[in-house]
């Protein structure tokens, strides 16, 4: 005998607007899980690259320092020291115009930080999803919930007593739309903020780098803090 109260009982008597609302919120699950997923492996590999950049430091010239970072276009490392040097040269190999009043360590700012803004914004892509799946999952399936009830009453009211074989089915409907609801806005919002705090620790060791890559294009050192101490001078030939 079916039981009156599983899942499939429950989409078969379900009504267009209960289709309507359960397919949508397993769509919003699946695309947070989506997004959660491919989020989290980038992360997990710009953390391992983050690890990986302070072999740049240990190199006798930048062409082996750029070497150690790999070939990958995607590696924001990589990117970032490129756009240093690009940067560097083009203020060096320029005739008198307007940017000049730029000077080294300003212009070569400039350029890094934007391109650390480009590499954030690509990083943040997908978070919206998060943000807005679990932000509106719940109310989702609190309006399953409200619609499950206006069944159970209107089922109350054409039977004229309130029989649970009558009320039982748009209960269950009701509840289930509440826990899908649920179900689906958690793991968004676990992901986000996991996602957030990951995005947060690459940038930072990205910032860490920018600095570092600054010093070295204004001065030909990298300035690398030693604790209490005094700072220490890294010096990296230019090649």
């Amino acid at each position: 005998m079916d039981s009156q109260f599983g899942l499939m009982n429950i989409w078969s008597q379900g009504d267009l607007v209960t289709k309507a609302v359960a397919l949508l919120l397993v769509g919003m699950s699946l695309a947070s899980w989506i997004v959660i997923l491919v989020k989290a492996l980038d992360v997990i590999r710009y953390k391992r690259l983050a690890r990986h950049s302070q072999d740049f430091w240990h190199s006798e010239d930048f062409a082996t320092a750029l070497n150690k970072l790999g070939k990958d276009p995607a590696n924001p490392f990589r990117v970032l020291a490129l756009e240093g040097r690009e940067a560097a040269a083009h203020h060096r190999n320029t005739k008198a115009h307007l940017h000049d009043t730029l000077d080294v360590s300003d212009w070569i700012t400039r350029a890094l930080r934007n391109c650390i803004d480009e590499f954030t914004a690509r990083l943040q892509t997908g978070l919206a999803v998060l943000a807005s799946v679990g932000s509106t999952a719940p109310f989702i399936g609190l309006f399953g919930t409200v619609w499950g009830i206006y069944h159970a009453l209107m089922s109350i009211s054409s039977a004229g007593q309130a029989t649970i074989d009558k009320v039982a089915g748009p209960i269950g409907e009701a509840l289930i739309m509440t826990a899908l609801g649920l179900a689906v806005a958690i793991p968004a919002v676990l992901g986000y903020n996991a996602l957030v705090r990951g995005n947060k620790f690459v940038l930072t060791k990205l910032n860490s780098f920018a600095h570092d890559l600054h010093a070295y294009f204004v001065t030909g050192a990298r300035v690398q803090s030693a604790g209490g101490e005094d700072a220490i001078v890294v010096p990296l030939k230019k090649g």
